[in-house]
């Protein structure tokens, strides 16, 4: 086998409110909805959003199962995704504004110069940003 042919292709988190994710994901973040999936023997959606094509690109899968009742225990496994922003200060005053929740305002790292802040996707997933210039 060879490992140079390898790819990471996408990061899948299951949702709640399939519509505020793809908002959230979209507006906030600044991805594309790169397709959508119906699956109603399975009663889920599938939405692929990203940053680019996804024979280039990583991308995050939305999974939106119908007939999800409660909440889902994000487990304490899960880490975070990260994402480059190039105005770490700009972008997470604008999405306080509009309600998204920020946890770790943005600024330096306890060691370090870089600039991050985390923010919470509307299921409480974390999303780390750190500034790229």
């Amino acid at each position: 086998m060879n490992e140079q042919s390898f790819r990471f292709l996408h990061t899948m988190i299951r949702v709640r409110d399939l519509d505020k994710s793809i908002d959230f994901y979209t507006r906030h973040l600044g991805m594309d909805v790169l397709r959508r999936t119906d699956y109603a023997e399975g009663k889920f959606t599938l939405v692929f959003v990203g940053y680019g094509n996804e024979t280039d690109s990583t991308v995050i899968e939305l999974t939106h199962n119908w007939d999800q009742e409660e909440d889902y225990n994000l487990g304490d496994g899960f880490g975070h995704l990260a994402i480059a922003v190039p105005d770490i200060y700009s972008a997470c005053d604008k999405m306080e504004k509009e309600g998204v929740s920020i946890p770790r305002p943005p600024g330096p790292m306890k060691h370090g110069t870089t600039v991050i802040a985390f923010i919470e996707d509307p299921d409480g997933y974390k999303i780390e940003l750190i500034e790229k210039k």
